[in-house]
């Protein structure tokens, strides 16, 4: 994209200290007039100071040709002009010069100071010769002297105030087009960068959602697959001793695979639809948006259906049953009164137990586990702990593949809604887990 700096830079073409090839041509061609005028005058100039006509013609060819230099020394210009002004000389120059210098940079008080004096010195020149030329007649009085200081002012006037004038309006219009670029170039660089920010927000959205739906998978996943190893271990052992047991078992994971199956259903329709498992309807075009609103509005859709189909602490005594029904011994404590909490929090909380567990299935199979559950007045506080495995060969190796992903993903749900999360081993040989949430999460209505 070119901007409208790159264009004007590009138009600066012209020879030396010109911008473009035309206003070089201009003054070249006012320049040739003004020397041909004041070379013209300059001849009743030598023969009014009695020097040789060649003299006069090569003093204003040279005075006139100073035109050349308008745009880089206009003072010097304007000062030629008052110079040659008692020479009866420089009428275009004087004239050019003076819009040059008040169309120029330069401060108004040395434009003000060198137009007085130009008018000064036309406003002299003009009464001098006027009077002159009176006397000249030889009227005694002059006739129509008392008008002399009238026409002086009025050729001084005429002279210096219109090229003056015209010069401010022209330097104030430049100005104020150079101020509009300016401001062009710089909304145009604010608005790229504008675009940039949020394309990386809009990346950093999609980012975030992703991030969310992984360990959403990760835990419905890894929860439920988990279950069914552990009750496929348990029906390999038993299959033989106990038909009856083995039956059991073979129910109980197809149930799980069943549920696993209808999580995973729920968490695939969240990424294929938008409002709550509805597919969309096809609809009339639109404007196009920014890239950023579609990322955020996916990104918040998307998080709105998790949260409103996602689990609850309700659900909380049916995901310890089926940790027992595999062959867990947890025992289950709740404190406080159970009330109403955000979507967020509930299911962060429940997210948290049902990782806790799945990691004793994979890391401590067999060992007692505690799940302590305490509903405070500002916050939640939740923890699962289980003492050391039993010894090896005591129960069937369910051999659980672990991607180290468990921890990760409860610390990041617990975190990022303001809460604490510790877990590490603990001194009798198990492992404790502890996270505590704050019971309204700011931000959220």
């Amino acid at each position: 994209m070119t901007t409208t700096g790159d264009d004007h830079t590009a138009a600066l073409t012209g020879p030396w200290w010109w911008e473009r090839r035309l206003g070089a041509a201009l003054d070249v061609g006012l320049a040739a007039v003004s020397a041909a005028e004041c070379g013209a005058e300059g001849i009743a100039f030598a023969k009014d100071a009695g020097l040789p006509t060649a003299v006069g013609v090569g003093f204003g060819v040279l005075a006139g040709f100073s035109l050349l230099f308008r745009r880089r020394w206009p003072v010097a210009v304007v000062l030629i002009a008052i110079a040659i002004t008692p020479a009866q000389m420089g009428f275009l120059l004087t004239i050019v010069g003076l819009y040059s210098l008040a169309a120029s940079e330069l401060p108004r008080r040395i434009t003000g100071a060198l137009a007085g004096m130009s008018m000064a010195g036309t406003l002299i020149v003009t009464m001098v010769r006027a009077s002159r030329d009176l006397a000249e007649e030889g009227a005694h009085p002059p006739i129509g002297s008392e008008y002399v200081p009238f026409f002086a002012v009025a050729a001084a006037i005429g002279v210096t105030a219109p090229p003056v004038l015209l010069g401010l309006y022209v330097g104030a219009r430049r100005r104020l087009m150079e101020s509009l670029r300016e401001r062009a170039d710089d909304l145009e660089r604010e608005l790229q960068l504008l675009a940039e920010r949020a394309e990386e927000r809009a990346e950093w959205a999609r980012g975030e959602e992703r991030t969310r739906i992984a360990r959403e998978m990760h835990d419905v996943v890894a929860h439920r697959v988990s279950l069914m190893v552990v009750h496929a271990a348990a029906l390999q052992a038993v299959a033989r001793k106990d038909p009856e047991k083995a039956v059991k078992n073979a129910a109980l994971v197809g149930d799980m695979g069943r549920q696993a199956l209808t999580e995973l259903r729920e968490m695939l329709g969240v990424l294929r639809t938008g409002d709550g498992g509805r597919r969309a309807q096809p609809v009339e075009p639109v404007e196009p948006v920014p890239l950023a609103a579609v990322g955020y509005a996916a990104a918040a859709a998307a998080s709105r259906v998790v949260d409103e189909d996602g689990p609850c602490l309700a659900e909380l005594d049916e995901l310890v049953g089926q940790s027992r029904a595999a062959g867990m011994a947890v025992d289950l404590s709740v404190e406080g009164e159970p009330r109403g909490y955000a979507a967020d929090v509930e299911q962060t909380a429940y997210r948290v137990v049902q990782e806790a567990l799945t990691n004793v299935h994979k890391h401590a199979a067999g060992a007692k586990t505690y799940v302590r559950l305490a509903h405070r007045a500002a916050e939640i506080a939740m923890q699962v702990e289980n003492e050391p495995p039993p010894e090896a060969g005591s129960t069937a190796d369910a051999r659980l593949p672990s991607g180290g992903n468990g921890l990760v993903g409860m610390k990041e749900r617990v975190t990022g809604l303001g809460g604490v999360f510790v877990s590490g081993p603990t001194d009798g040989g198990g492992f404790r887990v502890s996270a505590v949430l704050p019971a309204a999460v700011p931000g959220v209505g």
